[in-house]
């Protein structure tokens, strides 16, 4: 079959004072391990070329601004393992959405800013890693007409051109139509009556007919929403923000909140911000080079403690906004340095016997904020808490038998992109679970606002999320490294 391949690109002081230093031999160890540690997170797209379609963005007001829609979000972790032993977990965010009329068919998504399609499973996908998810059936749909990849209407029993989408560790395969897609349930509705509704418009959907194991089998998730900029799209009925923006049906801007405790729900509120999340006023941020598509705000300056980052001093970094990784994303040049910025050594009067099970938790453990400047006085700091992965380092010298208990970073090596430069950062699930984030569609900017919890629930409430593959409370054993 005729196939359409596109590569996709998506794919914040204090001063470290150690008791001791930390050995360079420890800081050989550290970095020895975090070689054979990979990326966690969702499965980013490569960040390659994009085939991106030029069109004005006309933005329609409503005269009568409709209410936002808030969906609630599922959360699940992942173990990542190596050698039998998970060294660290990644997350995935996800909630409901509704394809096609009159028989809506309900699929689970991340609302990924990183992306720019919607893409759920199709039921001619034989694949092992569809065949646990909801799979899209066509003939349940009175609202679908299919499309080659021009947007030209085509039989559905006729050869279909393909898009290939590959991502970092994997790739979607899949054919094209333009449904009615819903975020609520519209049940017995005909697609004229359906699309009268403010939560229901026409987008083009990818079906999936292939996607590999990697990393899709893995999630409970079914599919991906994508919601970056509309030049990360194929074309612009793609873009589900674009597409709402053009009716008018909800405000051009979604707030996204992450939970900091996991029995709290996350969420995204679509059509508006939720002010019950944040307590101050937002701080903007323009979207820089916004014809790349992605959620990308230059940088000022980064620093670590007090010290200034030499990488970003000339003001030409730049920082992805994107609710699809898990970890803080750093330049694949400059993530070995951050790593030893960012390591603390344990005080020896705090390290746990050497038969005990009550390991040492690293979030606890003071270290360097990572500070973000945005410029206009707009800072995004991260502390040790957010940054660190749980368990320790046990670095143990063999020639003295020396040992040294050495906190570290979760971070996520960022590979250099010709489009995006070699100073790419990705402002990943840590940062926005410490603050509330807004994207303005209209006005191409980013607001960010401390996040405030939710209130505690009464005793015996029901949950209204779930959380899947949670981890033991107990910290994991440390990583022993011998040197």
């Amino acid at each position: 079959w005729p196939r359409l391949h596109t590569l996709i690109a998506n794919n914040p002081s204090y001063h470290a004072m150690w008791p001791r230093a930390i050995t360079q031999l420890a800081l050989l160890g550290l970095s020895i391990l975090y070689f054979a540690v990979p990326a966690a997170g969702l499965a980013r797209p490569l960040l390659l070329d994009i085939k991106a379609h030029q069109q004005s963005l006309e933005i329609l007001e409503p005269a009568d601004q409709p209410s936002a829609v808030k969906i609630i979000l599922d959360k699940q972790y992942v173990p990542v393992l190596r050698n039998n032993r998970t060294v660290m977990y990644k997350t995935a965010y996800f909630g409901s959405i509704f394809v096609g009329l009159p028989h809506p068919q309900k699929f689970t998504v991340v609302f990924d800013t990183g992306s720019g399609h919607f893409i759920v499973p199709s039921k001619k996908c034989e694949m092992p890693a569809c065949s646990n998810h909801s799979a899209y059936d066509r003939q349940l749909s009175l609202s679908a007409v299919d499309l080659d990849h021009d947007g030209n209407e085509v039989p559905s029993n006729s050869e279909r051109d393909q898009v290939a989408i590959a991502y970092g560790t994997g790739e979607v395969v899949g054919e094209f139509s333009r449904e009615a897609v819903c975020l609520s349930n519209h049940e017995g509705q005909n697609e004229e009556e359906g699309l009268k509704s403010s939560d229901c418009l026409q987008v083009r959907v990818v079906q999936a007919t292939e996607m590999t194991d990697e990393p899709f089998q893995q999630f409970e998730f079914d599919g991906v929403l994508g919601l970056g900029l509309e030049s990360l799209a194929l074309d612009p009925e793609f873009s589900f923000y674009g597409q709402i923006a053009r009716t008018g049906k909800l405000a051009p801007i979604f707030g996204v909140f992450i939970a900091k405790e996991d029995k709290d729900a996350s969420e995204i509120y679509l059509g508006g911000v939720n002010s019950e999340r944040f307590a101050s006023q937002l701080h903007w941020a323009p979207v820089a080079k916004p014809q790349h598509g992605h959620w990308q705000l230059a940088v000022r300056n980064i620093r670590v403690g007090n010290e200034t980052l030499e990488l970003c001093e000339s003001g030409d970094c730049t920082a992805i906004a994107d609710t699809g990784t898990s970890l803080i994303g750093v330049p694949k040049a400059f993530v070995q340095k951050m790593h030893w910025l960012l390591a603390r050594r344990v005080d020896d009067d705090k390290v746990p016997s050497a038969d005990s099970t009550d390991y040492f938790d690293c979030r606890n453990q003071p270290g360097p904020d990572i500070i973000f400047d945005l410029g206009d006085g707009l800072e995004l700091s991260i502390g040790a808490e957010e940054y660190s992965r749980p368990a320790a380092l046990r670095v143990i010298t063999n020639a003295t038998g020396e040992e040294e208990l050495i906190c570290r970073a979760s971070l996520l090596p960022v590979e250099e992109i010709p489009t995006l430069g070699p100073k790419t950062w990705i402002l990943g699930e840590p940062v926005l679970r410490k603050y509330y984030s807004a994207y303005d569609w209209k006005h191409q900017r980013i607001g960010f606002a401390e996040a405030v919890q939710p209130a505690p629930q009464p005793e015996g409430a029901a949950p209204n999320h779930r959380v899947i593959g949670a981890p033991p409370q107990e910290v994991p054993a440390p990583t022993v490294v011998y040197i």
